[in-house]
């Protein structure tokens, strides 16, 4: 294998690393930012809107320069900006700074999320295998990171602005290091990945007429499933805790089994994925979800709902990749574009989860609104074909006629 494709591989994983630790930091370290503000959880809920929305601004901004300067030139440029921006949450003492730290924070990361992963996408075509999810992997491997740093950092009687700028910095310095290993520019492939059409007939992928419609339906799906991940980060503890009376310890295992399913399966996709193509996983990995999902919902007893909320996790875990990967392949040209527009409107769907499940608390029980994400789950599983590719077709007439 080419050293230079293996390094590439490798800055990929380090800047996913360093994303998923740079937004961990600011997790774990809202409760102090917010006492020291002195903002209620209600002021705080609309900053975060806040969060999300300089995101997804900052996702359309970074696709379309990936795709112009490149995403040697974008990945760390944005990987500084995303570290630079970190320490800002940590310094204002008044809601309307903090408000406008967090729109700057949100743009830093919605600018690097995007273009890390356009260029994962590009990494995934040059070794002409998946190896997406394991990039999605590394991102909650800096999740755990930041947990680990944030709990010393608070033992040690650091402050929120003292542990942020210093992540911030070590941050900067990892993504200035790392951008040696990047690829020069988007690889080229002697076999174009086809793409299903309105027709159902397999084309090349870099048909540029074909890929807007092909493009938002791929939108429409990661919505659907960043929904449900939404929802289950914000409301899986507390469905454990209000609905069937568990302390909060043991709450807590209610999102831990979800996000520890969750990377495990990210760790596996890629492989699956080579053995049996995406269409299977979105199928079937929605369809576990689904399936999961309803266990918590209608389940009176604890033990079954973990096993649910692990389903659940697993299920969906493989979901994100597929579709980002997709898109990024639809057209190599605009692969930054068309990332971002999957990813900003997956984005949408995430802010929303938690809102949406909250409003229809107002008409039914926390965990019977759970049934929405089923209903998510398995409008999923059924417009899996829009992955079908000609490589696919090919493999499914093989297991048929075996």
């Amino acid at each position: 294998m080419d050293p230079s494709l293996r390094a590439a591989r490798v800055a990929t994983f380090v800047y996913f690393v360093l994303n998923g630790t740079l937004v961990g930091m600011w997790v774990v370290q809202i409760p102090a930012i917010e006492e020291r503000v002195g903002i209620s959880h209600s002021t705080l809920g609309g900053f975060l809107v806040l969060l999300g929305l300089g995101a997804f601004v900052g996702m359309q901004v970074a696709g379309r320069l990936a795709d112009r300067l490149g995403t040697r030139v974008v990945v760390p440029a944005t990987g500084v900006l995303c570290s630079a921006a970190l320490v800002l949450p940590g310094l204002p003492r008044d809601p309307w700074t903090l408000a406008g730290a967090l729109l700057v924070f949100g743009f830093g990361n919605g600018c690097l999320d995007v273009s890390m992963n356009a260029h994962a996408v590009h990494v995934e075509k040059a070794y002409d295998r998946p190896v997406m999810s394991a990039f999605h992997a590394m991102f909650s491997v800096g999740g755990v990171i930041a947990a680990l740093v944030g709990a010393g950092a608070a033992s040690a009687g650091m402050s929120p602005a003292a542990t942020l700028g210093a992540t911030g910095v070590v941050g900067i310095v990892t993504a200035l290091v790392s951008a040696r290993g990047l690829l020069p520019a988007a690889p080229t492939s002697a076999t174009a990945t086809p793409t299903a059409t309105a027709e159902g007939e397999g084309e090349p992928a870099t048909k540029p007429r074909t890929a807007p419609r092909h493009i938002w339906i791929l939108a429409a799906v990661a919505l659907m499933i960043m929904l449900c991940e939404g929802a289950a980060n914000d409301w899986s503890a507390l469905h454990l805790k209000t609905i069937l009376g568990a302390p909060a310890s043991t709450a807590a295992f209610g999102y831990g089994t979800y996000a520890a399913t969750m990377t495990i399966g990210r760790l596996l996709t890629d492989r699956l994925t080579a053995r049996f193509g995406p269409v299977a996983i979105l199928r079937h990995g929605s369809a576990m979800a689904a399936v999961g999902i309803t266990i918590v919902a209608l389940s009176p007893w604890i033990w079954p709902v973990f096993a649910g909320w692990a389903l659940f996790g697993l299920g969906l875990s493989g979901l994100i990749p597929q579709l980002f990967s997709a898109a990024g392949h639809a057209d190599p040209s605009a692969a930054g574009t068309n990332v971002s527009r999957v990813a900003g409107l997956g984005y949408l769907g995430m802010l929303a989860g938690p809102a949406v499940i909250g409003w229809m608390t107002h008409l039914v029980a926390l965990n019977h609104s759970f049934l929405l994400m089923t209903l998510l789950c398995v409008i999923a599983a059924a417009t899996a074909g829009i992955l079908r590719t000609g490589s696919d077709r090919t493999r499914e007439m093989v297991q048929s006629s075996c």
